[in-house]
C-alpha cells in the first residue's frame, strides 16, 4: 500500500508548527496592539485631564468647575466610545460629574500627577485617568485637593488593536503560504535523484544484475541505494543457487527413471515373447506393466514440476522474445501427438485459418500446444475429436484446442489453473493436475490470455489470446 505524498507530510508537519507560532504571534500582536492603543488613547485622555484641570477653582471655600469647550467638545465626539467623568475632593463630596463611577484604586501620590488603570463601570471594561489636583484661593489662603477623573469605554482601542492585528495576520499568512510554496518547490527539487533513481530502477530489465549506480545521488541516499544493491546481490546469489538446483535435479532425477523405464520396457519385451511360449506367469507381466506406467507418469511430473519452477516469476528465468509462426508450432506438435491419438481411436485434426506469426519462445509455446492437447487426450474419452485451431482474430493472434469431451463445469474452471488440481469428474483418469497450470504459466511470459469455454455440442474450447505482435520496422 502506497503511503501519503513526501511534500505532503513534510508540509503538514511544517504548517502545524506554523500555524501554532501563527497563533502565539497573533496573541502577542494583539497585547502589542493593545499597549499602542492604550498609549495613544492615553494621551487623549491625560489632554482631557489637564483642560479640565483649568477650568477648577478655590472660591469662598467652595470648589468651583467651569469644564473648558475643547473638554467637552472630546466628551461629545468620541468615536464608538463612552466618556464618563468625576471631580471630588479628595476625602470628600463629589463635586460634578458621575457619582457611581468606581472609586480611585491608585491615587497618585505626587501633586498634578495622573495615573491609569482599568476597571469595570455598568457592566463595562473602563480605562480610567486620575489626576490629583491641588486648588488654591489666594484671598482666603485655603488649599484643597481635588480627584479629576476621567473614564473611557475601551471599544475603541480593541477596534484599533484588532485592525492592527487583522493586518499583521494577513503579512503573516501570505509569509506562511509562500514558505509552504518554497518547501514544496524545495523537496520537489530534493527528490529529483530519486524520482530519477526509480526511472531507472523501472527502466531495468528483468533480468539486469547490475547494481544502482550511486553517482549525483545525495548522501542520505546512498544508504538506500547500498542497500538496494546488497538485496540485488543476494536475490541474484538465490536465483543462480536456485537454478543450478533444479538443474542438477533434472540431471539426477530424469537419468535414472529413463533407465529404469527403459529397462521395464525391454523386460516387457521379453516377458512377452516368454508369455507366447507359455513359460512364464501372467502376473509377472502385469507387475511389470504397472511398473513402467508408474515410472512414465514419474518422469512426465518430474517434467512438469521442473518447467513449473523454471516459468516462476521469481526464477529469474527470461524468455528469447523472436517471431514465431505459431500455426507451423502447432501443426509440429499436433503430428508429435498424432500416434497417440490414434492409439485411443481420437480423432485429432488441425485448422489453420491464417498464417499466425507471434512474438515468444518457440519451445515453450510448443510446450504449451503439448500440454493442450495432452490434457485433451487423457480427459476426452477414446473415440472423441479433437481439434487445433489457428486463427487471427480482430488482430490478435489465437490458439485453440477443441475437444467433445465431458468439459470443464463453470465452478471449478478458474480452479482447474492451480497446481494439482483434479476435479471430482476426472479423478479416475490418470494424470497430475499440472498442464493447465503450466499452459498459463508460459501464457504469463508471453503476455497472452488463457480462457476456458464450452465446445459447440458439447466439449471443452480452451483459448489463448496473444497480444497483437508489432508491426516490423522498416530499414534505414
Amino acid at each position: 500500500m502506497t503511503g501519503s505524498n513526501l511534500r505532503v507530510r513534510v508540509a503538514l508537519w511544517l504548517l502545524l508548527p506554523l500555524l501554532l507560532l501563527l497563533a502565539l504571534d497573533a496573541w502577542l500582536t494583539y497585547q502589542r496592539a493593545m499597549n499602542a492603543a492604550h498609549a495613544a488613547f492615553d494621551r487623549t485622555l491625560e489632554f482631557s485631564l489637564r483642560s479640565i484641570r483649568d477650568g477648577v477653582r478655590l472660591r469662598e471655600g467652595r470648589i468651583e468647575v467651569d469644564l473648558p469647550y475643547l473638554a467637552l467638545e472630546m466628551f461629545e465626539s468620541n468615536g464608538g466610545g463612552n466618556i464618563y467623568y468625576q471631580i471630588r475632593e479628595e476625602h470628600g463630596r463629589v463635586v460634578t460629574g458621575y457619582p457611581d463611577l468606581p472609586e480611585t484604586k491608585k491615587v497618585p501620590a505626587e501633586p498634578y500627577s495622573v495615573q491609569f488603570y482599568d476597571d469595570v463601570f455598568r457592566g463595562r471594561p473602563l480605562r480610567i485617568a486620575t489626576l490629583r489636583l491641588p486648588v488654591h484661593d489666594v484671598p482666603t489662603a485655603q488649599t484643597r485637593v481635588v480627584l479629576v477623573r476621567v473614564g473611557e469605554t475601551i471599544e475603541p482601542r480593541q477596534a484599533l488593536a484588532r485592525e492592527i492585528l487583522t493586518g499583521s495576520l494577513q503579512q503573516e499568512g501570505l509569509l506562511v503560504l509562500l514558505a509552504l510554496g518554497i518547501v514544496w518547490l524545495g523537496v520537489a527539487r530534493g527528490l529529483r535523484p530519486l524520482n530519477r533513481l526509480s526511472a531507472k530502477v523501472a527502466a531495468r530489465a528483468e533480468d539486469d544484475p547490475t547494481p544502482l549506480d550511486t553517482v549525483g545521488l545525495p548522501s542520505e541516499v546512498a544508504p538506500l541505494v547500498d542497500s538496494i544493491n546488497q538485496y540485488i546481490g543476494r536475490t541474484r546469489k538465490m536465483q543462480l543457487s536456485r537454478r543450478r538446483f533444479f538443474n542438477d535435479a533434472a540431471h539426477q532425477l530424469k537419468t535414472p527413471l529413463a533407465v529404469i523405464q527403459a529397462e521395464s520396457e525391454l523386460a516387457l519385451r521379453d516377458l512377452d515373447g516368454v508369455e507366447k511360449n507359455g513359460t512364464a506367469p501372467r502376473r509377472q507381466g502385469v507387475h511389470l506393466r504397472r511398473l513402467n506406467r508408474a515410472v512414465q507418469q514419474a518422469v512426465r511430473i518430474v517434467q512438469q514440476l521442473l518447467s513449473l519452477s523454471r516459468l516462476d516469476a521469481d526464477s529469474g528465468y527470461t524468455v528469447k522474445h523472436a517471431a514465431v509462426p505459431l500455426h507451423k508450432v502447432a501443426r509440429s506438435v499436433t503430428l508429435d501427438w498424432s500416434p497417440v491419438a490414434r492409439s485411443r481411436g481420437i480423432d485429432l485434426g488441425f485448422e489453420q485459418n491464417a498464417c499466425v506469426d507471434v512474438t515468444g519462445q518457440a519451445d515453450l509455446l510448443a510446450e504449451l500446444v503439448g500440454n493442450l492437447i495432452d490434457n485433451a487426450i487423457r480427459y476426452s474419452g477414446d473415440g472423441a475429436v479433437i481439434t487445433v485451431r489457428v486463427a487471427c482474430e480482430d488482430g490478435e493472434p489465437l490458439l485453440q484446442v477443441i475437444d467433445n469431451g465431458p468439459g470443464i463445469a463453470a465452478s471449478e474452471r478458474e480452479a482447474v489453473f492451480e497446481r494439482f488440481y483434479r476435479s471430482e469428474a476426472t479423478q479416475a483418469v490418470e494424470g497430475s493436475g499440472l498442464g493447465l497450470s503450466i499452459v498459463r504459466e508460459i501464457a504469463r511470459v508471453h503476455a497472452a490470455r488463457v480462457e476456458l469455454g464450452d465446445a459447440f455440442g458439447g466439449g471443452l474450447v480452451v483459448s489463448v489470446r496473444f497480444p497483437t505482435p508489432a508491426p516490423p520496422q522498416a530499414a534505414p
